[in-house]
Formats: structure tokens, C-alpha cells, sequence
């Protein structure tokens, strides 16, 4: 916009900038100190011409502050979310394991359990037919002495 040039203003910048003017003059300023004045005015308040869809340094201000503070909102609760999500898959994952080797410590407590009762059943039986059969034996050899013990005294 070249120096001097209003196009840019709105009708009210405009009417405020002749109403500060036209106050200035009355104050006693020359014409061109008072147009200097009006319109420095003006952009200080507004910053600057706010015609043909132009957004304003505080509304562009606002804006970006706006945005910023949306995209950190935006990256907060994305990270929030990634870190439940992480912690919940780690929490399932350890409590998986924990009850794996619950499990099979359990498991293998009760197979081992039944192993050796049926190992000490199997042996148990095995100790005495083994000892009936001596016994039976024994009975036997007994019964034969003394009935070769009868037969010789006879």
C-alpha cells in the first residue's frame, strides 16, 4: 500500500479518523497534524486497515494463539491416550504372565503330586507281593522240614 493511500480503511476507521481530526483542529493543530494524529489513532487502535477480508494484527494474533493452543490440546491428549493405551497393553501383558505361571506352577505341583502317590502306591504293592511271596516261600520251606522232620522220627 503506497504512502497516504486509505483505500484499505473501513467506512467507520474512516468516520473515527474524521472525528479525531476535526477534534485536533479544534485543539488548535494544524490540518496536517491533525490528519496525523487521526489516523495514527486509528491504527493503534485497530491496526490498520481492516478492508478486503485483511484480518487485523490482534485477530491474526488471536488466531495463531488460538491454533496453538488447539494443537497442543490436540498433541496432549494423543500422548495421554498412546500412554494408557501403553500401559494398559504392558498391565495385560504382566498379568498374562503372572497367571501363565500360576498356572503352571500349579500344574505342575498337582502332576507331581499324583506322580509320586502313584509311584509310592506301585511300589508299596510291589513290597508286598514281594514279601508274600517270601513268606509263602518261607511257609512252604517250614512246612517241608518238619514234615521231613515227622517222617524221620517215624
Amino acid at each position: 500500500m503506497p504512502r497516504g493511500d486509505k483505500s484499505s480503511y473501513t467506512d467507520k476507521q474512516q468516520r473515527q479518523a474524521e472525528h479525531i481530526e476535526d477534534s485536533e483542529k479544534a485543539r488548535g493543530r494544524s490540518t496536517d497534524t491533525a490528519e496525523r494524529i487521526a489516523w495514527a489513532t486509528v491504527n493503534k487502535q485497530d491496526g490498520g486497515g481492516n478492508k478486503g477480508g485483511r484480518a487485523t494484527k490482534k485477530a491474526t494474533k488471536k488466531a495463531a494463539k488460538k491454533a496453538t493452543k488447539k494443537a497442543t490440546k490436540k498433541a496432549t491428549k494423543k500422548a495421554a491416550k498412546k500412554a494408557t493405551k501403553k500401559a494398559t497393553k504392558k498391565a495385560t501383558k504382566k498379568a498374562t504372565k503372572k497367571a501363565t505361571k500360576k498356572a503352571t506352577k500349579k500344574a505342575t505341583k498337582k502332576a507331581t503330586k499324583k506322580a509320586t502317590k502313584k509311584a509310592t502306591k506301585k511300589t508299596t504293592k510291589k513290597a508286598t507281593k514281594k514279601a508274600a511271596k517270601k513268606a509263602a516261600k518261607n511257609s512252604t520251606k517250614k512246612s517241608t522240614k518238619r514234615a521231613t522232620k515227622k517222617a524221620a522220627s517215624k
